[in-house]
């Protein structure tokens, strides 16, 4: 019995091990791909968004978010950092989420079609020098190209921020964030668009502390 209870506990140790090894992998690979797409920011384009950020405030515009599902999360969390996170005053950089109103998006939806639940906003809240800021992990999201191209009629200024490879917002933007990334990993493309949003408040507080704006 004592051989039986040894190798049924040799088994399970082994077993365990297997399983602490292939989880270690998991993270390990996640890690990896995230490195990867640190490493493919593009710093000008950072910078240029913050630069496009900062002229909004300076001429009164408001800043437009949007995005869907996750990035719909990350634009509401974009929304507060650079609007109240970066404890801008005299005049306040004016942020709105297109996403965060339920009943506005939801009432769309519904009365309408989805693809327009963002493009409807932009024609009622957009005005020519505002800026519209997209999130799209594929950047093939026909919401936010519809909303994308409204804001061009109006005189709005689109900015996209994507991953996977870009998709259509990417050629679409006067300014485009570009985070490169496997196509269909959503989870990295979402990590790396936060990173981003935290990165632009850090320049936005540093931008106006110095008065350079």
């Amino acid at each position: 019995m004592t051989c039986v209870r040894d190798a049924r506990v040799a088994r399970n140790t082994l077993e365990d091990a297997v399983i602490e090894e292939q989880a270690n992998e998991v993270v390990v690979r996640y890690l990896n791909r995230v490195k990867r797409g640190v490493d493919s920011f593009i710093i000008s384009e950072v910078l240029g968004l913050t630069e496009q950020l900062l002229k909004a405030r300076s001429r009164g515009a408001t800043v437009l978010l949007a995005g869907n599902g996750g990035s719909a999360s990350t634009v509401n969390h974009y929304a507060i950092d650079w609007m109240l996170g970066s404890e801008i005053e005299n005049p306040p950089l004016r942020v709105v989420s297109l996403s965060e109103s339920v009943s506005s998006v939801t009432a769309t939806g519904n009365d309408k079609a989805f693809e327009k639940v963002f493009s409807r906003q932009v024609e009622r809240l957009g005005t020519a020098g505002d800026l519209l800021v997209l999130v799209s992990a594929s950047g093939n999201s026909v919401n936010l190209i519809e909303a994308a191209e409204t804001a061009k009629q109006l005189g709005v200024f689109v900015v996209a921020i994507t991953g996977f490879s870009g998709g259509k917002l990417k050629g679409l933007a006067d300014l485009s964030v570009h985070v490169s990334t496997q196509t269909g990993d959503y989870g990295v493309a979402e990590d790396l668009h936060l990173a981003l949003g935290h990165m632009v408040k850090e320049l936005l507080i540093r931008e106006v502390r110095d008065a350079r704006y």
